[in-house]
């Protein structure tokens, strides 16, 4: 494959991204993308109020799925690294319009997650403010639940990420380290304490499925599950940035057996020291809540700011892997040159990664429409969940058809490579499903609420009609080859980057 200069003689040579990162870096991007805390501290209410003192053993069972999803992105990160991940292995395997969907609503779920994590951020230094006495500024109350409040705080949050992120991916990996393990330090510590301090009796009836009233509620209590360990997949998107692909395969899959130990910690650990009510009711302040049931202040506030590490972190961490999809997309003309262009210094997609981050905030005040930070939690979550399923479980897919001849060839080898991943699919994807329509029977008019099922299903609705409008138009007008070959841009062809100055470079193309 050539490339053409455009006309512009002596153009430097393009570079790609830049190979800076080992097995700890990825695990501490994966696990700030992850961000237990971010989940145990203000989405454990969410699973509560669904499912009751069933949370442990719904938790549980997600992850059985979820280790084949992470198995089945394992094993192809090690045949076709790509920072695209996702994106190019289900349009290689299965078709390129499902690996262009896969890859948009990896995004735009991203945009949105990002958006009301702004929020969070927001609300973190909210409470903090609150328990160092700080209950209004000039007359206005402050309150940790008002959307709009912790929103219009948290996108100084936001800005100083952003910018972060552009630095470089070995700069905000070291950044999430520290973050890391302060935030892991407290949360470990309060949970393993709540173990011994709670009041709440201990029963192995928490890790009864058959104890949730009905299917219905494990279907959503499972989406939503899958939604916490969303995340994982971030040491994919920087497989191009490591050192050797392996080590993006590994930092994967050690963040999803992380994850669920710090899970079962937490939940195990709330129900001792909560009742089930106090726990749905104080959803967005959980963690404030735990400390304050568990210390005095100061001590009390510790989980508080390792809440509001965890939101750092995760927004860090979601911000570089996003920014590179787009990057992969980009690349191929499935998206515009824009998300290409690779800082001279940096070596990042810095224009790219400033216009995500822009957009995010442009979602996150659009979503202030939602008055109260919890509504807005638990409608942006079950949906969200809604969306990770279906592209987990399309990769997931993806990787059985990949290597299906191990199934006859090797057939140990095929049962981890083929089966795993295959029957992890087709459970998301039947969860997912099977929970979209319980939305769609629930209600019989649309009303922007968040206890509204058709507003709830609206998300992923958008995001599917959307995705197929801008894959038509990558087709017929931008004329991708993504869509004549299904396979995305080798990830060592530094010709088809767009590079800026020293001089401004023309957008390379494939000929």
């Amino acid at each position: 494959m050539a490339a053409q200069n455009n006309g512009t003689a002596g153009a430097p040579p393009a570079a790609g991204l830049q190979k800076t990162l080992g097995v700890l870096d990825g695990i501490a991007i994966a696990a700030s993308s992850t961000a237990a805390t971010t989940s145990i501290g203000v989405g454990l209410g969410v699973i509560a109020a669904v499912v009751g003192l069933q949370m442990p053993v719904v938790l549980l069972l997600a992850f059985v799925p979820i280790l084949g999803i992470a198995g089945g992105y394992a094993r192809l990160n090690r045949v076709e690294p790509n920072c695209g991940n996702s994106y190019v292995w289900v349009g290689r395997s299965l078709s390129p319009w499902l690996g262009f969907l896969t890859g948009w609503m990896a995004i735009i779920a991203v945009v949105v997650f990002m958006a009301y994590t702004t929020a969070i951020a927001g609300s973190a230094i909210l409470q903090l403010g609150g328990m160092a006495g700080v209950h209004s500024i000039g007359g206005l109350t402050l309150d940790p639940d008002s959307t709009l409040q912790s929103t219009l705080v948290g996108l100084i949050i936001l800005g100083a990420v952003t910018f972060t992120a552009v630095r470089g991916v070995a700069v905000a990996a070291r950044l999430q380290k520290y973050l890391l393990v302060f935030e892991y330090v407290v949360l470990i510590g309060f949970c393993v304490y709540g173990l011994f301090a709670g009041s709440q009796p201990f029963s192995l009836d928490w890790f009864n499925p058959f104890a949730i009233p009905s299917f219905a509620l494990l279907a959503q209590g499972m989406v939503i599950a899958v939604f916490f360990y969303w995340g994982f997949e971030a040491a994919f998107s920087v497989s191009e940035e490591v050192h050797d692909p392996r080590d993006a395969s590994r930092a994967g899959v050690i963040t999803v057996f992380l994850a669920l130990g710090l899970f079962l910690l937490g939940a195990v650990s709330f129900q001792r020291v909560l009742t089930p009510a106090e726990l749905a009711d104080n959803g967005t302040v959980g963690l404030a809540f735990l400390g304050e049931a568990l210390a005095g202040q100061p001590l009390a506030a510790l989980p508080v700011v390792a809440l509001m590490f965890s939101v750092v972190a995760s927004l860090q961490a979601t911000v570089i892997p996003s920014a590179r999809g787009l990057f992969a997309m980009g690349r191929d003309r499935t998206l515009g040159s824009v998300w290409t262009r690779i800082h001279s210094r940096y070596g990042t997609p810095a224009a790219g990664t400033l216009l995500l981050g822009g957009i995010s905030a442009v979602v996150a005040l659009l979503a202030t429409v939602i008055p109260k930070l919890s509504d807005l939690l638990g409608a942006g979550i079950s949906s969200i969940g809604l969306v990770v399923a279906l592209w987990y479980g399309l990769t997931a897919l993806a990787a059985a058809v990949r290597f299906r001849r191990l199934l006859w060839e090797h057939p140990w080898e095929g049962l981890r490579a083929v089966v795993s991943p295959a029957l992890s699919a087709l459970v998301l994807l039947a969860l997912g499903g099977y929970l979209g329509w319980i939305f769609y029977t629930s209600a019989d008019h649309l009303e922007f609420s968040a206890a509204n099922g058709w507003f709830q299903l609206l998300f992923p609705v958008l995001i599917l009609v959307s995705g197929l409008v801008v894959a038509a138009h990558a087709k017929w007008v931008r004329k991708s080859p993504y869509f004549l070959t299904g396979r995305g841009t080798d990830a060592d062809d530094a010709d088809l980057l767009d590079r800026p100055a020293p001089a401004e470079v023309p957008v390379t193309t494939p000929s």
